[in-house]
């Protein structure tokens, strides 16, 4: 289990403007945290320099108290907007790409069998059967790419779960799965979640807080009841319903 500390973070974009301004929060293991805003708001940024994809320009980012290193990216589950799935390797494959396991494995498809019945059960989970498991990804449509990507962040059991936009390109109904299954892993594995979305609805359903953001500054840190609370400014009561 891993907390997160972000203190002072400000990251700018290429011409200067600001993408995060002085952000500080704390996430302790265990916690389901959904980040809201309007596009542009920092959201993606916020996520991606937790991640270590985005360099701060001011501030910093601690994991239980100390600067990432190798083995703490190691337990870090990332789930992009943009999949980062192989297209040509099959949902097998790239789900399999975080799994600690020999090369030659992965090369031959021959993965040990308690490896295989947990991508078989989070795919399941997803609404994905197993005869997917040998498609291409680019084969699949954009939801079920979101899906496998979804289960490839969960395989190695992370301790820090980050999900940008984890439910944007699926139904309502998968998409209110998708983060049952999300939630699930993070009470099972107590690990930390930043998630993105854009549907403050199932931020209230499935959040223990929620964080929104307003031109990369935090306009709003609560619980999903907080939101209700007559001292919540209207302009935010009026993104979040």
């Amino acid at each position: 289990m891993i907390d997160i500390g972000i203190a002072g973070l400000s990251v700018r974009h290429a011409g200067g403007d600001a993408a995060l301004a002085d952000v500080t929060l704390y996430i302790p293991a265990g916690q389901f945290c959904a980040v809201l805003g309007a596009s542009g708001a920092g959201k993606s940024t916020l996520l991606r320099a937790v991640a270590g994809l985005v360099d701060a320009d001011e501030g910093r980012i601690l994991y239980d108290g100390r600067a990432p290193d190798r083995t703490l990216c190691r337990r870090i589950g990332l789930i992009p907007q943009d999949f980062a799935l192989c297209g040509r390797a099959s949902v097998a494959q790239n789900v399999m790409a975080v799994a600690d396991i020999a090369p030659w494995r992965s090369f031959t498809g021959l993965y040990p069998l308690p490896e295989r019945e947990r991508v078989a059960r989070l795919l399941a989970g997803l609404g994905l059967d197993e005869i997917h498991l040998a498609r291409r990804a680019d084969s699949l449509s954009g939801g079920q790419q979101q899906r496998v990507a979804i289960a490839r962040a969960l395989l190695h059991r992370p301790a820090v779960i980050l999900a940008d936009e984890p439910v944007a390109s699926l139904d309502p109904a998968t998409g209110e799965a998708t983060l049952a299954l999300l939630r699930n892993e993070t009470l099972s594995l107590g690990a930390s979640v930043l998630c993105s979305l854009h549907q403050p609805a199932l931020a209230r359903r499935f959040a223990d807080r929620i964080i929104m953001l307003d031109a990369g500054r935090v306009v709003f840190d609560g619980t999903p009841a907080m939101l209700d609370s007559p001292v919540a400014p209207s302009r935010i009561q009026a993104v979040a319903r």
